[in-house]
Parts: structure tokens; C-alpha cells; sequence
């Protein structure tokens, strides 16, 4: 018994989909025609790939090991097909997504949205997550990250930049006296953000961060709503409150800080050659936030 490339893609999609019916129904396949695939591969490997209990799968640590070295295989070798193809064919498959949740849905969108009708035979798959997530073992083509890029093995092309606002409601600057020297920090309180610390992400030389209240949230856009009830300072990228600074709703304290701006990016895995689907989201992407982006105007 031997194993194809259809084995491969079938046990790669029951990965992803985390059960024989969620890929069966993203193949348009019945569930028997891809149980079977997947035993018939197991017993071609000769090892248990997924644990089954109650009519539910549970990936195996070989299944983890083996999707880690098949998945870049199979992406070069489309890549490879499509490069010494003298035709380019419309793109086909998957496209698999991974962003932060705020910039995804507020800025993001729209450009994906352009992205799937210039490809109407490309599934699309997006999922928005604030914490970060691991490409190779996910699945996912490509990701947006925000921030400075720590040192990895992933490819990276920079799409824009955006600074950080340190920003309050004036009805609690009223309450708790108005903050017009870094100085004036040490009386007030900052609303924290659960994946890192404040003084992690503080992005002004030479000026103490505020110490950390009571209130904390995982979401930038959740912190803003605090910050808009009065609740703390919120440091936050501009592309969240820059609605609220507009509408009076928060007020941007000690704006002419220098700091550096947060460099926004897309990321994928270092397959070579580049899919062709991953290289040209990368370049639509790069297209839509190329010059200045549009919540910066009049900021």
C-alpha cells in the first residue's frame, strides 16, 4: 500500500478542521471517503496519527511532527508546478489567514473582501486572534503582526507604520486633574492589556510609565471603551482610537513625545519559492496600506 498526495492534503484538512466532518464538508466529500483516507494512510505509515474516543479525533504527537515537515514540502511543491507553468491558472485551494483582532476587523477586511472577488475560486480562511500564532503548526499562509518582529525563521515584508496614543476621557481628566508634563503620569492609573506589560510595550524614552489599575483586557478595542468610560489612561495604536479622538470622546495626552511607530507587517513561512497565492495576498496587501494610511488623516 502506498500513500499520494491526496492522502497528504486529506489528513492536513482534517488537522485544520479538527474533525473527519468539518473537512469532509470543506472538501464536499462524505465523512466515510475521508475516515477512510485517513486509516488507509495510518496503516500505510504504520503509526496512529489521530486518537479516537466517542466519535471524536485528537491529533497524535506524529501527527504535529509530520504536518510540520509536509506542510512547506506541499507549498513548494505547488510553488514549483506554478512557476514552470506558462499558463497562470486562476488561484485555487486555500488561503489560510491569521490577524490580530482589532486591526483585522477594523481595517483588514475590506482589503481581504478585494482580495476573494479577484479570486472568486479561492476558499478563504480568516481567523482573528490576538495572541500569536505558531504559522507552521496552525496552518496558516500568512499573518499580520503588529509590533517589532522578534528574531525568526518567518519572511516578513513591513506594510505600514502606526505610533501609540496615550489617551484618556476628558470626564476623567476632569476628575483626576489634567496631565500637561510626563510628570503629571505618577497621579493617575493606566487600564492594562492581559498579553503584555506596560512598561513592555511603553514606547517613550526617558519617561516613567503610569502604574497599572484595576481594570485589564485583552482587546485593544475593549481597553478604548474603558478609557472612553473614564476608567483609566489607555495606550493604544492610533488605528483603534482614532474614531474616538475625532468624535471628542478621548483626548490624546503628551502627543508631541518623540517615539518610534509601531511597524505593522505581513508575515508567512520561508517556503521557496513563494506560493503564488501567499505572494500575491502579500502584494495586495502591501498595495492597500501603501503612503499613509487612512485613519491618519487629519491626526
Amino acid at each position: 500500500m502506498s500513500w499520494n498526495i491526496t492522502d497528504i492534503e486529506t489528513f492536513l484538512a482534517v488537522l485544520d478542521a479538527g474533525s473527519i466532518s468539518g473537512a469532509a464538508s470543506r472538501a464536499d466529500l462524505s465523512k466515510s471517503v475521508v475516515s477512510k483516507r485517513i486509516s488507509d494512510f495510518e496503516a500505510t505509515l504504520g503509526v496512529p496519527l489521530f486518537t479516537r474516543n466517542a466519535g471524536r479525533i485528537a491529533p497524535t504527537d506524529n501527527a504535529y511532527a509530520l504536518a510540520d515537515r509536509l506542510r512547506p514540502a506541499l507549498a513548494e511543491l505547488i510553488a514549483a508546478t506554478e512557476s514552470v507553468s506558462g499558463v497562470q491558472t486562476e488561484l485555487r485551494g486555500k488561503l489560510s489567514i491569521a490577524a490580530p483582532m482589532s486591526f483585522g476587523i477594523r481595517h483588514l477586511g475590506p482589503v481581504i473582501a478585494g482580495f476573494a472577488r479577484a479570486h472568486p475560486d479561492l476558499e478563504i480562511v480568516v481567523d482573528y486572534d490576538d495572541q500569536l500564532t505558531d504559522l507552521g503548526r496552525s496552518g496558516f499562509d500568512a499573518s499580520i503582526r503588529i509590533g517589532y518582529l522578534k528574531d525568526s525563521t518567518l519572511m516578513a515584508r513591513r506594510i505600514c507604520e502606526d505610533p501609540r496614543a496615550l489617551v484618556a476621557s476628558p470626564a476623567y481628566l476632569a476628575m483626576h486633574g489634567a496631565i500637561e508634563r510626563p510628570e503629571d503620569l505618577r497621579n493617575h492609573k493606566a487600564i492594562g492589556y492581559l498579553n503584555a506589560r506596560l512598561s513592555d510595550i511603553w514606547p517613550f524614552a526617558d519617561v516613567e510609565p503610569p502604574e497599572q489599575g484595576r481594570m485589564t483586557a485583552n482587546n485593544g478595542e475593549a481597553i478604548r471603551d474603558m478609557a472612553i468610560g473614564g476608567l483609566g489612561l489607555a495606550l493604544l495604536p492610533l488605528f483603534i482610537v482614532h474614531d474616538a479622538l475625532r468624535s471628542g470622546d478621548l483626548v490624546r495626552l503628551l502627543p508631541d513625545l518623540p517615539q518610534q511607530p509601531l511597524p505593522i507587517s505581513v508575515v508567512w513561512p520561508p517556503i521557496r519559492p513563494m506560493p503564488r497565492k501567499t505572494r500575491l495576498f502579500v502584494d495586495h496587501v502591501a498595495d492597500a496600506f501603501s503612503g499613509a494610511p487612512k485613519w491618519r488623516h487629519g491626526l
